[in-house]
């Protein structure tokens, strides 16, 4: 093709090459774009569309680039470093460094890592990432997307132009890269790919850092290096804090509803502003952790977070990234743990996310029977392509490096264990043996624990696994899931069904209250009431109890202190502590109007109290996973009465907790005790400042040498209606 001063165009600028450029469908850009040798002349050839001028200044020397044809633009040039100044028709300039004269920022080490699959730090390759390169400050941008023809990164510093900033393959990765200088902090950006199925798609970077706010689907570039943290003391402490022998109590929260802003439209508290008011209101309850609803950004509010975009991006909605540390760093100066629900078990199909990513089912199955959930109309996530599993380890590290996040509970994990769950016959794949388990999900969640472990044994991870399956909190080694601990959830289904019936009826059920603790040992157990149990009209936890308002107080009472003396580690739902009468609603905050009442002050009162007992005493909590920490003392059905012993090392004082479940008080109520001496009353759910009529057993009483429950020794209690007395045994009466 001649040019209209009849100079030749570079042998690597064909007609066809010229159109596809113009059109936006060349397959290999970096190819003729930027500087390139054309015999024994270096020519620049730039696509610039909207231009009437664009110079080339090498040291100072200008050249004016021609135009070939449509937006191209080429011209020779001596020298490779230069800058491009592009000239419009309103008389503005922009000049920068051209993107396609640099080479690639990926290592041969980190494409070698990416493409086996076990880039542990995937997260800072990437993805949109400041930094400077070849002495330019910009942004290098890379995505995975094998089976793409072609990827561009579009953005609002390309008016959304996929023509604009086509990007290089990473060797054989699968991996797109390209950096762009001059680019930083803020801007907005997408990535377009050509699938392998010819449709052009606008896609979210799946590893993004920053969005934009729901509604808006496009990513955001953030830097998240070199923030100051303040909490170096609590990191070198924390590994103490997540032992099994440890008191851990968990306040679980949805950052949207717990308090609001009225005064500003009713919008959620900011991470700064929950960085003062969760913090110090967790501080004063006493609980150990926060556990929090997820964060990871999520196109739909209803969703809680549980349908997640952008899983490296803490959501917009409470702030930017660093005001999340900020959240995080207080917690933690505030001696609290911050403990993060991940969601590595489905994804939405929005069409900005990740479902037919490049065109094929990359991340997801392609199969709808082993790759959408049924329940949640989401997508699973293919755990046996290697990528994928490096794609969710890599984001379970990233968030416990990054955020100093103290442990992941790890959501859903029995739909991940089983092919069949949830499925009717013929509606799954069998595994290669015929069964029903996922092997490649169970080897995913091994490698994932054993890679945060091994990262750091500081912190915790916490399975919601609701079946019987082996092992879920043993080490990889022995067999097991490798998880810190697991939710008990069939100690919450029982015990709940049985405070939910009429006291009258309870005898028949006694059984709901004393069968958990045959396995209570089998796993390292969270005994959770989470905000599972206060939605989708099961009410609130209040609202559960049975008999008259007092009955219903006296009734919860009684259920948090048999929970908080139960082996195992505590999760408590937000509001849940003031006994809310209402459903947790997630567009609305808390009913801390309730929480001032007379009533409902005593049940937070209670937990409060009961927090502070919980870690002031190690036989609540120094055995909780060890069968010889706990000991049946009493069992009457028919009076709806239990008892039992708690034990921590030899020289930790036993405590013996007494329920009555029913509405009777019962005096001159003999119970056995493992020692003799003075058994303090150091807890009583009667009490007044809890709301109940202050029945109690004047501050404790003396052992006698009578025989009960299998015991030389034994006390004569009140057990008020509906309570639980707790007793720890004294050397002397002060």
């Amino acid at each position: 093709m001649a040019r209209s001063d009849g100079a030749k165009t570079p042998v690597f600028l064909p007609d066809d090459v010229i159109a596809a450029l113009n059109s936006g469908t060349h397959s290999a850009p970096f190819d003729v774009l930027g500087p390139h040798k054309s015999g024994n002349r270096r020519w620049i050839t730039t696509f610039q569309p909207d231009a009437i001028d664009v110079i080339a200044t090498v040291a100072g020397k200008e050249t004016h680039l021609p135009r070939i044809a449509g937006d191209v633009f080429s011209g020779p040039v001596a020298g490779k470093t230069y800058t491009l100044t592009t000239r419009y028709a309103d008389g503005s300039t922009y000049t920068t460094r051209d993107p396609f004269s640099f080479d690639p920022v990926l290592s041969d080490f980190d494409q070698y890592l990416v493409g086996e699959g076990t880039h542990k730090e995937l997260w800072r390759v990437l993805g949109a990432q400041t930094t400077t390169h070849a002495g330019a400050s910009g942004v290098h941008f890379a995505v995975w997307a094998p089976n793409a023809q072609r990827v561009s990164v579009i953005g609002d510093f390309n008016m959304w132009d996929g023509r604009r900033h086509p990007m290089r393959p990473a060797g054989h990765t699968g991996v797109w890269e390209i950096f762009l200088p001059g680019l930083g902090e803020g801007a907005l950006y997408k990535y377009q790919i050509t699938g392998a199925d010819g449709h052009v798609r606008d896609k979210a970077d799946p590893v993004g850092f920053g969005s934009q706010h729901p509604p808006e689907q496009a990513s955001v570039v953030r830097d998240i290096s070199g923030y100051g943290w303040k909490d170096e003391a609590w990191m070198q402490d924390r590994a103490a804090r997540a032992d099994r022998a440890q008191p851990i109590s968990i306040y679980e929260v949805h950052l949207g509803s717990w308090r609001r802003r009225y005064d500003d439209g009713g919008r959620p508290l900011s991470y700064q502003e929950l960085a003062r008011d969760l913090v110090n209101y967790v501080k004063y309850m006493g609980f150990t952790h926060i556990e929090l609803l997820p964060v990871s950004e999520f196109p739909f509010d209803g969703s809680w977070g549980y349908q997640p975009v952008g899983i490296y991006a803490p959501t917009i909605r409470f702030g930017p990234p660093n005001e999340f540390r900020d959240l995080v760093d207080a917690a933690h100066a505030a001696g609290i743990g911050v403990l993060l629900d991940w969601v590595p078990g489905h994804f939405p199909t929005d069409a900005h996310g990740l479902a037919q990513f490049d065109g094929t089912a990359l991340y997801e199955h392609a199969d709808p029977r082993e790759g959408f959930h049924q329940d949640w109309n989401t997508l699973i996530y293919n755990y046996g392509r290697r990528e994928v599993k490096n794609y969710l380890v890599a984001n379970a590290l990233y968030w416990l490096e990054e955020y100093h996040l103290d442990g992941l509970r790890v959501d859903a994990v029995a739909s991940m264990l089983y092919r069949d769950y949830s499925r009717e016959d013929g509606a799954w794949v069998p595994n290669k043996d015929g069964g029903r388990e996922n092997y490649e999900a169970i080897a995913f969640l091994q490698e994932m624990n054993i890679a945060v472990y091994g990262a750091d044994p500081s912190v915790m991870t916490v399975a919601e696994e609701s079946t019987s399956f082996p092992g879920v909190s043993q080490p990889v080694h022995n067999g097991g899931l490798g998880f810190g601990y697991k939710w008990n959830m069939g100690w919450m289904n029982d015990t709940l069904r049985y405070m939910e019936k009429d006291p009258i009826y309870r005898q028949h059920d006694h059984h709901l209250m004393t069968f958990p603790i045959d396995w209570a040992f089998t796993e390292n157990f969270i005994l959770p009431i989470s905000h599972d149990e206060v939605v989708h009209g099961k009410g609130s936890m209040l609202a559960k109890m049975p008999g008259t308002d007092w009955e219903k107080f006296a009734n919860l009472r009684a259920y948090y202190a048999f929970m908080w003396t139960q082996p195992g580690k505590k999760l408590l739902f937000m509001g849940c502590e003031f006994a809310q009468p209402e459903e947790w609603n997630h567009d609305a905050e808390l009913n801390w109007g309730a929480a001032e009442q007379p009533a409902h002050k005593g049940i937070q009162q209670l937990v409060r109290d009961l927090n502070q007992l919980y870690q002031q005493t190690p036989a609540l909590y120094a055995k909780d996973c060890e069968a010889s920490g706990f000991q049946w003392i009493c069992n009457d059905p028919q009076q709806s009465t239990m008892g039992f012993a708690r034990f921590g090392a030899q020289d930790d004082a036993p405590v013996v907790v007494v329920c009555n479940f029913t509405p009777v008080a019962r005096t001159g109520f003999q119970v056995g005790v493992p020692e003799s001496g003075f058994w303090e009353e150091v807890l009583n759910t009667d009490a007044a400042a809890y709301g109940g009529g202050n029945r109690g057993n004047l501050g404790g009483c003396t052992s006698q040498d009578a025989p009960a429950d299998g015991q030389t020794q034994s006390i004569m209690l009140t057990l008020p209606p509906l309570s639980v007395v707790v007793l720890k045994k004294r050397d002397e009466v002060n």
